[in-house]
Order: C-alpha cells, then structure tokens, then sequence
C-alpha cells in the first residue's frame, strides 16, 4: 500500500517573517497572500515559531472601546505580552508544532486535529523550513479517482497483503465509500481487511457483507454475519 506522504501535498514556496519583522509588515504579508499564518525562521531558516490571525488579533481586543461600552479584557500574563508585542518574535506561537516531509496524510491530520491548527510548517532532520502543508491540502486525497482506490484494494491490499483470490471478494467504491462482498478463509480476516481498506488514501467509508469458510475467533457465530 502506498500512502501520499507530506512531501508530495505541501507547498514549497512558503511565506515567511523573520523575527524582527515588524507588526504591521506581519499583517501586509498576511493579506498581500492570502494566508491566514506564516512561520517565523531565524538566519539558518529554522523555524522558531508561528505568528496567526489569531495572535495578531490581540493587539485589537487589547484596545478599549471608544465609547466605553465593552470593557478591557483581563488578559493573562502571556496573553498581554503578545497583545503589547510589535515583532515577530514577541507576536508568534512557540515552540512551533511542524511536520515531517516523510509523515503521510493520517499522521498529519491527527496533529492538526489535536494541536486545532490549520496548517503546519514542514521542516527537514535540522528543523529548517521546506514547506506548509493545509487543511485543504491533506484533504486533497479525498479527490482521488474511485478506480484507484479499488485497483488498489484488489491488488495490494487483497491479493498481494491478505493473499485473498480477486475472484473470492469483490470490490466496488463508489465516491470514496467502498463496499465489499464475498467470501474469505477466517473469519479474522474481516476485521482485518476493513481496517486496511479504511486506511487506503480517498477512502470515506467501508461496508462490508463478508461471509467466512471458519471461525477462528471462538465467537459461535454462523458462517456469514459480517458487519453491514
């Protein structure tokens, strides 16, 4: 099985500050390219953080209202330091959460997922910067073709993984969902290739009517009661 790894969805021409770049340069890089973060490199291009919307925000909801109506917020002690900061360095997030260019699409998702970013700056063994990986591009797997998807499932994953017979299960994915009937040896195989078949990049979804020649698995459970 072959998984489409950072290296190949990022994007190598990458906006970026340094730390002495001044607020307002942060806010004109930001819309002058229509991103939403950029990371902060030093002199050797190592990236020691990231500076977003977000951050740059502070310094507004730092100001008091003009009329009075919304009052100050009570701010915690790094909070006001960012919302006083003018560069970079006193602006960004950091440590900065980065990627590999060798993870593949579940082990980026999962950190972006967890840290409740939207992008992640991609840096090589000496953590200098080699390119942003998104959202957008993470989900840019879920456009892969439906007969990609099976012919990889029937060639790599049934037949060369499982060592099961093309003729003895079949395979149709229809708009990333995939649906799989027939017969294997072992019960214990079924469990094993949904997951396999869930791991495949572009798949949404498995459903499977897998019927099964023996139980290996103790259940008592009659030839057949595959799972939907």
């Amino acid at each position: 099985m072959e998984h489409r790894t950072v290296d190949e969805l990022m994007t190598r021409n990458v906006v970026r500050v340094r730390p002495d770049t001044p607020f307002k340069e942060i806010v004109k890089e930001l819309a002058e390219n229509d991103v939403t973060a950029v990371p902060v490199v030093d002199q050797g291009g190592r990236v020691v953080g990231v500076v977003s919307e977000a951050d740059l925000m502070r310094k507004s909801a730092d100001q008091p209202d003009p009329f009075g109506r919304v009052p100050v917020p009570n701010l915690e002690a790094w909070e006001r330091a960012k919302a006083e900061g003018a560069r970079a360095e006193e602006l960004m997030s950091a440590p900065p959460v980065c990627a590999r260019p060798e993870w593949n699409v579940v082990e980026t998702a999962r950190l972006m997922s967890a840290q409740n970013v939207k992008r992640l700056p991609v840096v090589d063994e000496t953590d200098r910067l080699v390119g942003i990986i998104s959202r957008a591009d993470v989900l840019r797997v879920f456009l892969r073709e439906d007969s990609a998807i099976r012919e990889e499932i029937e060639r790599d994953l049934l037949q060369r993984t499982m060592g099961v017979s093309p003729s003895a299960v079949r395979v149709e994915v229809s708009e990333g969902q995939v649906r799989l009937t027939g017969d294997v040896e072992a019960r214990s195989m079924i469990p094993v290739i949904e997951r396999l078949c869930r791991s495949v990049d572009g798949v949404v979804s498995v459903h499977q009517r897998l019927a099964y020649a023996s139980d290996d698995t103790g259940g008592g459970f009659p030839r057949g009661a595959g799972g939907a």
